[in-house]
């Protein structure tokens, strides 16, 4: 589809999804350019927006003379029903552009939700769906993000995966690729030659060059390379310096809302706290800190060429920042007159205690977000959960005075030894925090309380742990509602659990699983990670017509036992999750 005015956007809502042309979009030439990149990120364009490794890399690749870099976004149903009924190819935002004539399709890949997805905008390019389909006359097809830390349920898709933080490797990739593109394009050297070299960049596993033995109950057996010079080991990469790496401050506007409609400022990545259940910890792992001038810098930045009202500072735990009081204070100093507001995510009570609600609050009273992750302190011993109660009520009744009238809270459900008396604690607490504003204000807080399923993720110390089912997390849900009706102050909103058992197979799968997307994507599947398009009646029927128990996946493991990720070295060593592990048996004991 060359052309997407007229009556195709007049068909669809929210058009503005399609058309690109968004402020401080890159404007490239694109016959020209020696590399065409084509950067999918397999969710609605308000989803994808909001993603700072989009951002990221397509700043990156732009500045490259040779390089050209166009989005692809996740067509909503009504897009893909008009692509479809008239042929069409989907397009990229900036030029229109078919995926067919790009070099490379990279895809983010932040919820193994979205899997068929990426099928969906496979298909609808008219590319291969399978990597052996896909010879030297098409793109290779490359996957990053978070859920390249177990990239096996998609391996029969993509050419290679991506392991870790791109800013670097990304350029070392093009510059190989450049290389080599007329020699491969002629056939000359091999795909698999060209796959076998790629994987010579640390981060990068190309999985058509390993095989994987099964053992009769269906556990791995051995994981192998097929291809001499092919690694053992896949080394997890990450920028060392945050300070020296790029970050876009030709921040795209786009002309809708999008799920975070303001600029980002990341202060830090990874984390120094080690919350068992937490697999963001070992994807942004070790911790690393931007400099609170490069901070401000970035700010001030990204203010004067966006226009936003908002800026957000963004870590796996900014609480943690150091002197994060001393950070505020100069932002706000800096922004208050123009009313520009400073926002955190989840924080610490600790952060907050003293001048930190009061800084915020001069400029924007926002909610207040916390994660207690549960009701009681012997299953935050289980979770290794930073949080103090006492230093928590604290600083809410100070944010309490500075005005604050909404809390958000998020716990979890199906954490080891769970009993009803910790569930009930959910609701206790949350009545607390409720009932806490009185001693400041006349009446009550406003709690939201979120609540979702553990899911016992690869490369954390639960790796080996069971995920609860289905009738588990029914009876758990059941139970806070019912304490939650007496307190019309406390709202509940629970993540769907069938999404959560699906989530979790997809998360902790091996191979085989390539099949069962497969056949979902076949069948209709679509937007999984969207309660109103998710349908488990389709994930049930796939894992039928491809004869595997989904349960198998979501069974106890034993800590001898050869995992579908083991062969991704995070920078983590497995014997330090053991450990951690046996930790949490003795505080059951």
């Amino acid at each position: 589809m060359n052309d997407m005015s007229g009556d195709y956007l007049l068909q669809v809502m929210k058009p503005a999804r399609y058309i690109g042309e968004e402020w401080n979009v890159s404007r490239k030439d694109f016959a020209p350019c020696e590399v065409k990149f084509a950067l999918c990120f397999p969710d609605l364009y308000e989803v994808g927006m909001s993603n700072l490794g989009v951002r990221i890399i397509y700043d990156i690749l732009n500045k490259e003379p040779q390089v050209v870099c166009e989005r692809f976004f996740a067509p909503a149903s009504d897009m893909e029903n008009i692509l479809r009924s008239r042929q069409e190819e989907i397009p990229s935002l900036e030029s229109k552009k078919p995926l067919k004539e790009f070099d490379i399709i990279g895809f983010s890949l932040g919820s193994e939700l979205d899997y068929t997805n990426v099928l969906n905008i496979m298909d609808l390019g008219n590319i291969p769906l399978t990597s052996v389909s896909r010879d030297e006359n098409w793109p290779l097809v490359v996957g990053a993000g978070p859920c390249a830390l177990n990239p096996e349920p998609m391996h029969a898709f993509f050419d290679l995966f991506f392991i870790g933080e791109a800013e670097e490797a990304v350029l070392e990739f093009i510059g190989l690729y450049q290389k080599y593109k007329k020699r491969f394009k002629k056939g000359e050297v091999s795909k698999e030659e060209l796959l076998l070299l790629f994987s010579g960049i640390e981060g990068f596993y190309a999985p058509s060059l390993y095989e994987v033995d099964y053992n009769q109950d269906g556990s791995i057996k051995q994981f192998k390379p097929k291809v001499k010079g092919a690694l053992l080991k896949i080394r997890k990469r990450f920028v060392r310096d945050l300070n020296s790496a790029p970050f876009p401050c030709d921040w795209l506007v786009p002309y809708i809302q999008v799920i975070h409609d303001r600029v980002t400022v990341e202060v830090m990545r990874g984390c120094p706290n080690r919350c068992r259940f937490c697999q963001a910890r070992s994807q942004y792992f070790p911790l690393r800190y931007r400099e609170e001038k490069n901070v401000l810098k970035l700010a001030s930045e990204l203010i004067k060429r966006t226009g936003y009202e908002e800026i957000s500072l963004t870590g796996l735990s900014v609480s943690d920042y150091p002197k994060i009081e001393e950070l505020l204070g100069k932002l706000v100093a800096e922004f208050k007159a123009r009313a520009i507001g400073i926002s955190l995510p989840s924080v610490k009570a600790k952060t907050i205690l003293g001048n930190v609600s009061g800084l915020i609050a001069t400029i924007k009273k926002t909610g207040l977000t916390f994660a207690p992750e549960a009701g009681s302190q012997r299953l935050r011993e289980i979770l290794a959960k930073d949080f103090n109660e006492e230093e928590f009520f604290q600083a809410l009744e100070e944010a309490y005075a500075f005005g604050y009238q909404h809390v958000k809270l998020y716990f979890m459900v199906g954490l080891p030894e769970e009993a009803e008396s910790d569930l009930e604690a959910v609701i206790d607490f949350a009545a607390r925090v409720s009932a806490a504003r009185r001693k400041t204000n006349p009446g009550p807080a406003q709690v939201n309380v979120s609540v979702n399923t553990l899911i016992p993720k690869p490369h954390t110390p639960f790796q080996w742990l069971g995920m609860r089912d289905l009738d588990y997390q029914k009876q758990a849900q059941d139970l806070l509602k019912d304490k939650a009706r007496r307190n019309r102050r406390i709202a509940l909103s629970f993540h769907n659990r069938y999404m959560s058992f699906v989530e979790g197979i997809l998360s902790r799968g091996d191979r085989k699983l390539s099949e069962v997307i497969h056949y979902a994507f076949k069948k209709g599947a679509r937007f999984d990670a969207w309660s109103n398009y998710f349908s488990f009646d389709i994930w049930m029927a796939a894992f039928r017509d491809a004869n595997i128990d989904p349960d198998f996946y979501l069974k106890t493991r034993q800590t001898d036992e050869i995992l579908p990720w083991d062969f991704i070295d995070v920078g983590i060593d497995k014997e330090a999750l053991k450990q951690e592990a046996e930790k949490v048996k003795k505080v059951l004991i």
